[in-house]
């Protein structure tokens, strides 16, 4: 277990913002990791956990505490149970099930992290969640001091969401189960009209899973959602907002600001998300209340390839970023009555 005094923690996220940490523990193992939590929690010293770092904003006063950077290792495939390490990193996972021709996490190819966080955020995309797949998952309850296992139905799981982000400070996620399918090498039925289009099938049908992931790889990469250290336009979180999910009566609000301010032929973005609920798309609000591919002029700016990425040019400060998320969010919310919510979570820092 390395430890390092006045360490810089921009390198160790996507955004490569944030100031440095007071103490930054570098945990190689599941002991390791909770003998650094515990010994924080002991000193009573404020604790940051650190994965793959791409849904974090830190300040650039840094963090004055304990960051604990969680480098585990482990992929154990038997049958189709899959066992992670907190610390595995998650699109190589991925890439690694479809090589075993096993189907339901095809479409989470290439988004960037840890395979730990993806419980807490109940990570999503292209019509597939983690939670739709997850049995259990292995915790450090820091409240009881021992090591927990945590069934699905007891994770609290919902959109973008889960008990683990509820109560930031009470677990530290080990080790993640997962239950796939074997379908003779093709993918789970694809359920996102976007991906469905791309491959040329009806919502609902398979295809092979390397074709499956290929393709949301390509859809990802021409949105700038894939990472790549040479290229600015993919220093980001991902989507910086989710996407808002109303009551009837917000939704019916929604549509009246929507039909006056674009016109009554104007539909916005809407999906069922439960009894009583709508969701509609983040992406769309942004665009049209005038957040366009590439806004800004400073160092961080709108991504020029998708409206829901929040980018450091390569000279951006953290107050430059919340300086450009604070415009978008309160121009959403002046033009369509809607207020967005950011998915990274800050640190030493306030959206």
């Amino acid at each position: 277990m390395q430890k390092l005094l006045d360490a810089p923690l921009a390198p160790l996220t996507t955004f490569r913002l944030g100031g440095p940490a007071r103490c930054l523990v570098h945990a190689t193992t599941d002991d390791e990791v909770i003998d650094a939590v515990r010994a924080a929690d002991a000193a009573g010293t404020p604790l940051l956990l650190i994965g793959g770092g791409s849904n974090l904003v830190i300040g650039d006063d840094g963090f004055d505490g304990t960051a604990v950077r969680v480098a585990t290792t482990g992929l154990t495939l038997d049958g189709t149970r899959l066992e992670l390490a907190a610390g595995e990193n998650w699109s190589e996972a991925v890439a690694r099930t479809v090589e075993a021709g096993l189907a339901g996490v095809e479409c989470l190819a290439g988004i960037p992290g840890s395979a730990g966080a993806t419980p807490i955020q109940n990570v999503g995309a292209y019509g597939q969640e983690v939670s739709s797949v997850i049995t259990e998952v292995v915790a450090y309850d820091r409240a009881e001091d021992r090591t927990v296992t945590i069934p699905a139905a007891a994770c609290g799981f919902s959109y973008r969401h889960s008990r683990f982000k509820a109560e930031p400070d009470r677990h530290v996620v080990l080790r993640v189960r997962f239950a796939l399918e074997d379908a003779g090498g093709l993918s789970a039925p694809i359920r996102y009209a976007e991906t469905a289009r791309a491959l040329g099938v009806g919502v609902g049908d398979r295809v092979p899973a390397a074709r499956a992931r290929e393709t949301v790889l390509k859809l990802r990469a021409g949105k700038g959602m894939v990472l790549d250290p040479e290229d600015h336009d993919t220093w980001s979180a991902g989507s910086f907002f989710t996407n808002p999910v109303l009551s009837e009566a917000e939704h019916a609000a929604f549509t009246a600001r929507v039909a006056e301010r674009l016109g009554p032929d104007v539909t916005a973005p809407a999906w069922p998300a439960g009894e009583g609920r709508v969701k509609t798309s983040a992406a769309w609000l942004i665009d049209r209340a005038g957040f366009t591919k590439g806004y800004g002029t400073g160092g961080a700016r709108i991504s020029s390839k998708h409206t829901l990425a929040l980018t450091n040019r390569g000279t951006a400060s953290t107050a430059d970023l919340l300086d450009l998320a604070r415009d978008v969010r309160d121009g959403v919310r002046a033009a369509f009555g809607v207020t967005l919510v950011n998915e990274p979570v800050t640190v030493g820092c306030v959206l």
